[in-house]
């Protein structure tokens, strides 16, 4: 499983890809490495993405998000806000395809970019002053 992961400016109006984590099947969310960026970008929160069901429910992906959100708040102190991810890999697809891009052998940057789709929506639907 590939999880994006994006940051916002300081100013908390522009989401940029930072990178994307591999969980590898039957293993744990690599927190390791999520702690070390929490470390480097001192981030205020953090925006967890809700894989709704298209009719915007939460089954059981919403539930291990959910799981997943509850021990990065436990294990970095910070506040876990909680946003709809649906349609943002394919906004992400779009966007690179619109600029005449390929996504080929690029599944990683396809999610970073995703990871930022999401958190651009929820920082232009004004949810960005968290902590401030």
């Amino acid at each position: 499983m590939r999880i994006g992961v994006a940051v916002s400016d300081e100013t908390r109006m522009l989401a940029s890809p930072l990178v994307t984590l591999v969980r590898r099947p039957g293993k744990r969310f690599p927190m390791p490495r999520f702690l070390e960026l929490v470390a480097r970008l001192a981030p205020v929160a953090v925006v967890v993405g809700l894989p709704l069901t298209p009719e915007g429910e939460e089954g059981p992906a919403a539930t291990a998000a959910r799981e997943l959100g509850a021990l990065i708040a436990r294990r970095t102190g910070l506040p876990v806000e909680w946003w709809d991810e649906r349609m943002s890999t394919a906004r992400a697809l779009g966007a690179i395809r619109e600029q005449g891009g390929s996504t080929a052998g690029r599944k990683a940057d396809v999610d970073a970019l995703a990871a930022a789709v999401m958190l651009q929506g929820y920082l232009d639907a004004g949810r960005g002053g968290v902590g401030r």
